[in-house]
């Protein structure tokens, strides 16, 4: 039997996966990135060497501060009663140690100093101005000390008290973290094991009544002797699994939904492999949208319905609207409410640092390679966006304090993530947000028909949250001047889960509203009136207020309820797994 040293299978599977990254900067998105970091930082020393008076002033300036904060925390003996707003520095050593009061400061210095100088330096261009912005802080907060066991007083006292055994667990779960990751460390947020979609997630009663090869279609079981006549459809985004809405019972948007009296219709698309790779984004509509209201009308005999789409999903119910109209088809989609919805993808936010030709052009050529756009890469592509929330926070619990990370629905859904087909990636990331030829007339086709959301006229409730950093707001609203019809604007607290998803008996977080709707979005906020509590009440009175409240004898399912279907449950490992051993077997 080999005898192997303590934790060296740990080791070597360490080793791989940082062997599989440095092979990753190979690939040309990270070639693109650091491409483009180099020559912005070119623009910047330039920018610096040509005005040496500035910067020699800053220099002065900081080594000022420097010995200053060197003098309040080493040799003062008098403790600060600034109280600490920043997460990562709320233990008390931070503030009543003066070596570790002095390291922190230090560093918040040092952030300070690089950022403002980027700020400060005016001729260089705007947008390498934002990456380096960008970029920076990623950097800067990488190296923040809370991140460093020998420089967080937390950690050091933890290991000291547990002889290391933190350290052991942390590496152990940071193992298990890189077998399942992909160009970067995709740090688990929750207790994985502690959901399954289908029991305690993803549980409302329903039958699966229609399946093809993109998506399964779920009618939820009625739970009132009487139900609306017009069915709902809900159309998730097909970047994410579906249960968002419906989590767990106490919670769940769409249990809230069959309680009112809704026939419910949910949209579950599958979990794409690289057999996909020539499904763009008119295919969502053709082959998901379009059939599964032929299979609601089966169901229900009515051929219209009221549709609701989330995030993307209300991207793609907009596009079906405008492809219904662009046929001169009676329009099926006789409502549209759009929860965080972008139709105008000029303000993409800080996703518009990857927004440019050539990092386009590198994500097109490693989609095409692999046919699919990873789902758990576009994760933690996400999550830096707010890193020190949704990133450091959970690698300095799971591996440094080596903590099992804790059970939470939420963080299990965003951590269970989907694929996207390398021809529908490509032509968001190109058409709709470097081109924006989404909100032109006829600026895309589907199936040879031109899309002008202006055709479209049913009346839309727009629902945006006023914190959401993946479809800000001020965008959002811009979506109530490209469609004709009667628009309604409701602007909710938090961000882009939390606000949608405020279940209807929460305080937790209000809601802004204002019918004038004809005017630009600060304007509509500073004059909107706010509101407590959640904004689905006032939704469901804004569909009743259009006579879309007609009721009839509940629909009733009949057989086996087999909710919430097989697509949900397809992992991405399980799904690419399957690919390799087919590929293997052929």
């Amino acid at each position: 039997m080999e005898n192997k040293p303590p934790f060296q299978d740990v080791i070597d599977s360490y080793f791989q996966a940082t062997q599989g990254w440095f092979d990753a900067f190979q690939k040309p998105t990270q070639s693109t990135i650091f491409k483009s970091q180099v020559e912005d930082w070119s623009q910047l020393a330039q920018s610096v060497a040509s005005n040496p008076t500035s910067i020699l002033e800053q220099q002065m300036t900081w080594w000022n501060q420097q010995i200053n904060l060197f003098n309040d925390c080493i040799l003062s003996t008098s403790e600060s009663t600034a109280k600490e707003t920043d997460p990562r520095f709320r233990d008390e050593s931070w503030s009543e140690n003066p070596m570790y009061s002095y390291i922190k400061e230090s560093y918040k210095l040092v952030c300070k100093s690089v950022l403002d100088t980027i700020g400060n330096t005016q001729d260089i261009e705007p947008e390498a101005k934002e990456r380096l912005e960008f970029f920076a802080r990623q950097f800067l907060n990488a190296m923040s000390p809370s991140n460093f066991i020998t420089t967080n007083p937390e950690i050091m006292k933890l290991t000291l008290e547990s002889n290391g055994e933190n350290l052991i667990k942390g590496l152990d779960q940071l193992q298990k973290d890189m077998s399942k990751s992909v160009d970067m460390l995709n740090i688990r947020m929750t207790d994985s094991e502690a959901f399954v979609v289908g029991e305690n997630v993803a549980a409302t009663e329903g039958k699966v009544v229609f399946k093809n090869h993109l998506f399964e279609l779920i009618q939820y079981q009625a739970t009132t002797e009487e139900v609306y006549k017009r069915p709902m459809m809900l159309v998730p985004p097909f970047v994410n699994k579906y249960y968002i809405m419906d989590l767990n019972q106490r919670k769940s948007f769409v249990k809230w939904l069959v309680d009112q009296g809704h026939t419910v219709f949910m949209i579950s698309w599958v979990n794409p492999d690289a057999s996909y790779r020539d499904t763009d984004f008119g295919h969502y509509v053709i082959d998901g949208i379009i059939p599964a209201l032929d299979a609601i009308e089966a169901q229900t005999g009515e051929r219209e319905v009221n549709g609701l789409g989330y995030c993307i999903g209300g991207t793609l119910l907009t596009a079906a609207m405008a492809y219904l109209a662009g046929k001169r088809r009676k329009q099926r989609i006789k409502s549209a409410t759009l929860l965080t919805t972008i139709l105008d993808f000029q303000q993409p936010g800080e996703l518009g640092i990857f927004i440019n030709d050539p990092m386009i052009s590198a994500i097109e050529s490693q989609n095409n390679h692999q046919g699919y756009m990873d789902g758990r890469q576009m994760a933690v592509s996400f999550s830096l966006l707010r890193e020190n929330s949704l990133y450091w926070n959970y690698y300095i619990t799971n591996y440094l304090k080596g903590e099992k990370p804790v059970a939470f629905d939420l963080l299990h859904w965003n951590s269970d993530n989907t694929n996207v087909p390398a021809s529908c990636h490509n032509q968001m990331l190109r058409q709709f947000y470097l081109e924006n030829k989404l909100s032109q007339p006829n600026g895309i086709e589907i199936d040879g028909i031109g899309i002008d959301l202006t055709k479209v006229k049913s009346p839309t409730f727009f629902l945006s949250a006023i914190e959401d950093h993946i479809a800000l707001w001020k965008g959002t609203f811009k979506g109530t001047d490209l469609l004709s019809g009667q628009n309604t604007f409701v602007l909710a607290e938090s961000g882009h889960i939390a606000g949608p998803m405020n279940h209807a008996d929460s305080t937790k977080y209000g809601y802004w509203t204002n019918d004038k709707v004809d005017t630009d979005a600060d304007t509509w906020l500073e004059t909107a009136d706010k509101h407590t509590g959640s904004w689905w009440g006032h939704w469901q009175e804004w569909l009743d207020a259009r006579n879309f409240s007609q009721k009839i004898e509940a629909r009733v399912l009949e057989g086996e309820l087999d909710a919430p279907g097989n697509y949900v449950k397809q992992r991405i490992e399980d799904v690419l797994n399957t690919q390799e051993e087919s590929c293997h077997v052929a």
